[in-house]
């Protein structure tokens, strides 16, 4: 019996809690937080058989451990990885203790955006296809869920932040994709190329079996995968495959793959469900992987057809008096928020706003030509009005999240999009992302509703 140390007590944490108590392991777990969740999550850990606590960490019990799991929301500089006392205990990510417990092969998603949507669809298009094919990892659902299972799944498509990638040492995706790469999280890495070097770590196990899919496009995409072992399978949406090589890519505004030589047309662009160019790709890479394992051409259009996209990636909330409000609240970078606004067909008022997370906003200005005014709200909305305040109307909003829709409805005219893209984390005002867009969400039906009376 090993004793495993668990470090975060949120979903990450929990689920690698009850994998190693149920393979009979001795477990402490612990945050430094305390909320009802997680208090809630250290009592079920006691109940199962192991020890929890939250508000602060024993160095001394960690210490005693012969493994530590790290959530990937604790960052390398937190006090607890820095004590010496722990210096000599192995730590691993929640990924890859989950993969070292899991009997199923792996789709894994990399890249810096289109993460999650690719996941979800790729994972979408293996179930159109009547196979048993979850997705886990970032999304939401913890991968030690999927190992704890008493069968298998036939895969795992599994969305694996730069975090967890930086935590692994066996993790092998039989399929590997990676979406594209842009600066991020540049408050938690010293530089871009660290970021980058986490995210290569996705390729560490690679062996000449596996298969890539990668962003044709993105010359640090490719640069990333450099001679790693495996078969490349490109996908590009501007330009033509080129002679010799396999992947997919848009036709006449189809998205066309190329199967042992022969060019398969899938399915229109208007007949996907999810918007913009950005989404178009992701749709090629989700069926790249699929058809890598084993879903046939005639499943994978019927589920691109079908996947509905998902909650907080431009995401289509409500229309009212002309005026149409759109959800993406997943957008934490600047290079998401670029994406979206390319999307936009409206004149846009942008809601832009949050925590800084380290890049300049004024690498958006070739993308403002849209934007009629930009609502700037939370800890950044001082930066975000001095990089963009020479460009485009530029309004600071102080108070709750409701004062920020109140102004963004006043600002709107028949016609525009009120856009929430961020750009920033969410933590200055909300737990997560997603508790920022399901509160958008919900103040923009209520606006709706008051409108139609």
């Amino acid at each position: 019996m090993s004793t495993i140390g668990v470090l975060g007590l949120g979903r990450s944490g929990l689920g690698a809690a009850r994998l190693a108590l149920a393979h009979d392991d001795a477990v402490y777990a612990s945050d430094t937080n305390d909320s009802p969740d997680l208090r809630a999550a250290a009592e079920e850990i006691r109940r199962r058989g192991g020890d929890a606590e939250v508000g602060h960490h024993s160095i001394e019990r960690l210490a005693g451990c012969d493994l530590i799991v790290v959530s990937p929301g604790i960052p390398p500089a937190a006090a607890v990885l820095r004590d010496d006392r722990i210096a000599r205990v192995k730590r691993v990510s929640e990924l890859e203790y989950a993969f070292r417990h899991l009997d199923a092969p792996v789709i894994g998603v990399t890249g810096t955006n289109g993460k999650s949507t690719t996941t979800a669809l790729a994972a979408h298009l293996l179930r159109t296809a009547e196979l048993d094919a979850p997705a886990a990892g970032n999304i939401g659902l913890a991968l030690s869920e999927i190992a704890l299972r008493a069968d298998p799944p036939d895969w795992v498509v599994v969305e694996a932040s730069s975090f967890q990638l930086a935590g692994i040492d066996t993790f092998a995706p039989r399929v590997g994709v990676v979406t594209n790469l842009s600066p991020d999280h540049l408050d938690r890495y010293p530089s871009v190329q660290a970021y980058y070097a986490d995210k290569a770590k996705l390729f560490d196990n690679a062996t000449p079996s596996t298969i890539w899919v990668l962003n044709g496009e993105d010359a640090s995409v490719r640069g990333l995968a450099g001679d790693s072992p495996g078969e490349r399978r490109w996908f590009r949406t501007a330009t033509a495959m080129a002679d010799g090589e396999q992947g997919g890519w848009i036709r006449e505004d189809t998205l066309v793959v190329r199967d042992r030589g022969a060019d398969i047309d899938l399915v229109r662009t208007d007949e996907l469900r999810i918007l913009g160019r950005h989404n178009h790709a992701n749709a090629l890479a989700a069926s790249l992987a699929a058809l890598a394992a084993g879903a046939d051409t005639a499943a994978v259009r019927v589920g691109l057809r079908s996947f509905p996209g998902l909650a907080h990636r431009l995401e289509v909330i409500v229309e009212a008096g002309g005026v149409l409000w759109i959800n993406d609240s997943k957008a934490t970078n600047i290079d998401s928020t670029r994406v979206a606004l390319r999307s936009m067909s409206r004149p846009v008022v942008l809601l832009l706003g949050g925590r800084h997370k380290g890049e300049p906003y004024t690498s958006l200005v070739p993308e403002l030509e849209r934007v009629r005014s930009v609502v700037a709200y939370g800890e950044a909305a001082g930066r975000i009005d001095a990089d963009l305040a020479d460009h485009v109307h530029v309004e600071q909003v102080s108070g709750g999240f409701e004062a920020v829709l109140d102004h963004a409805a006043a600002t709107a005219r028949p016609g525009d999009a009120v856009l929430l893209s961020p750009a920033c984390s969410s933590y200055d005002m909300f737990r997560d992302y997603e508790e920022r867009g399901a509160r958008f969400a919900m103040l923009a039906r209520m606006r709706a509703e008051a409108f139609h009376g």
